[in-house]
């Protein structure tokens, strides 16, 4: 009998078995702004590798909602602002949304889409009001669209905004409530959302503290600082972290919201553009939060963690830079899916890199050994090139902010080359220029060499992919039926 036993346990070992254990509650942001993004089945394929089972997009990316259908991955589906007004506007126009959008990919792909995120912190200052008039209104009308789908239980609704939607007058997190200015619409809104059992979802970046204020107590900013903390009663608060999250949960309870669910929508630390944008202080965040999450670690308010959606999953070179040149590094992994730094996904687990990503030809723009630094013509063509690539990884106190003059320009002209996919034309920056085989990456600043994405692009030969699959399921099959067949003659 207990040889049985032991045979009923493999069983179940084995069908356990192949299954990567994420961060419970661990979610990720995955952003689409890239002149050469991972294919797709790629990005799902690493968001799997690493355990994460929740992700949120930020506006219905096709290739992105298809790859993640039937992949056990929850989707948070995100509706950017321009779309707020039309939204507003009409019921029919947020049905005609959802079929596209939400039904068709449920259905037809089987992708788990379980929140829409209508907008994306529209009440943020720097706005100014822009879209307050739209946005309740957009958010109703996407939830009885999604009723009227038949997909009100399966599919919640929120809105992801920005810590500044609340503030407090005491510099203590007990004195939290909401920006006096918003209060009345908040406060509507978040009934709203409680009354359609959804969440409220925050983003939260200490990042931001430190890069607005220059006296900001740096570790203050970290979970694991030596920053004098913040006494508010009987609780001291060692990081803004929990400060700040607390800070949400007084307003939400002075307003009579006590119980009220909350997501962390976004939530990391950059690693490039900011001399506080660096890989070390981005491992330090990110294994703080992370090693909280695995231990079940809330705040002092609320002892269970919230559902967390790190930011983000990839850098994005072609997203804006208008809160600066740090927001196209966001990404625990490079541009490619490469691991930017190690992190401990618990249970002696780390990060996987993307597999399976070809390459443009290891060849490089750089500028001519024969050409001048005094040539008249090397500004305007180092300010072309950036123009229409990323250099954001120049400057003071960035990865590549020690390059001499030479590779400066050198950087910038192989950025240019690289984004315009190593086109001939592309590495003619009047005669000062000329292509190498030769690496010049240097110390921390790496010379980029593009995706292929005429590579990927190409049809998969569904014969050898399937037949792999098939192989793989079919002997796991075969060996489910032999110990059975063994289980029940035992």
């Amino acid at each position: 009998m207990g040889f049985r036993y032991f045979l009923w346990f493999l069983l179940f070992c084995m069908l356990l078995g192949g299954q990567v254990k994420g961060v419970l509650g661990l979610g990720v942001n995955w952003g689409t702004r890239l002149t050469h993004p991972v294919p797709p089945k790629i990005v799902v394929r690493l968001l799997k590798d690493n355990g994460f089972d929740k992700v949120k997009l930020f506006e219905a990316d096709p290739g992105a909602l298809q790859a993640l259908g039937r992949s056990g991955i929850e989707v948070m589906l995100g509706i950017p602002n321009e779309f707020l007004a039309p939204l507003a506007s009409s019921v029919r126009v947020a049905e005609d949304w959802v079929d596209k959008n939400v039904s068709n990919y449920i259905s037809k792909y089987g992708t788990n889409i379980s929140y829409v995120a209508v907008g994306n912190e529209p009440f943020l200052k720097t706005y100014k009001d822009k879209f307050l008039q739209t946005t309740f209104p957009a958010l109703k009308n996407v939830q009885a669209a999604l009723i009227k789908a038949g997909l009100g239980r399966q599919v919640k609704v929120t809105v992801p905004l920005n810590a500044d939607v609340y503030q407090t007058d005491t510099d203590l997190p007990s004195g939290g409530d909401f920006r006096s200015d918003i209060r009345t619409l908040m406060i509507s809104m978040i009934k709203f959302l409680s009354d359609s059992g959804s969440a409220l979802a925050i983003n939260i970046y200490p990042f931001l503290s430190l890069y607005a204020d220059p006296h900001f107590p740096k570790d203050y900013a970290f979970f694991n600082g030596n920053s004098t903390p913040i006494v508010d009663g009987s609780i001291s608060y060692t990081n803004v972290f929990d400060a700040n999250y607390d800070t949400l949960i007084a307003a939400l309870e002075k307003n009579g919201f006590a119980s009220m669910p909350v997501i962390i929508g976004e939530v990391g630390w950059p690693t490039d553009g900011d001399i506080n944008a660096n890989i070390e202080y981005a491992k330090r965040f990110n294994q703080g939060l992370l090693d909280r999450i695995i231990k079940g670690q809330g705040t002092p308010k609320r002892r269970t963690p919230p559902d967390i959606y790190l930011f983000g999953l990839i850098d994005e070179d072609a997203k804006s830079v208008d809160p600066g040149n740090f927001e196209r590094h966001w990404g625990i992994f490079y541009y490619d899916g490469t691991i930017k730094y190690a992190l401990d996904l618990g249970n002696g687990r780390g990060l996987v890199a993307a597999k399976g990503v070809k390459y443009l030809a290891r060849e490089w723009c750089v500028m001519s050994p024969q050409a001048n630094l005094l040539d008249p013509n090397l500004t305007n063509s180092v300010n072309y090139a950036c123009t229409y690539a990323d250099c954001t990884s120049l400057g003071y106190g960035t990865t590549c902010g020690t390059l001499d003059a030479r590779s400066n320009a050198s950087y910038a002209f192989n950025m240019y080359y690289q984004t315009l996919d190593q086109r001939k034309d592309a590495c003619k920056f009047n005669n000062l220029s000329t292509i190498t085989k030769l690496d010049p990456s240097q110390g921390t600043c790496r010379f980029e060499i593009m995706i292929d994405l005429g590579t990927h692009q190409l049809p998969p030969s569904r014969s050898s992919s399937l037949a792999v699959g098939s192989n793989q399921n079919s002997l796991l099959l075969a060996l489910l039926i032999g110990l059975i067949t063994l289980i029940t003659y035992v």
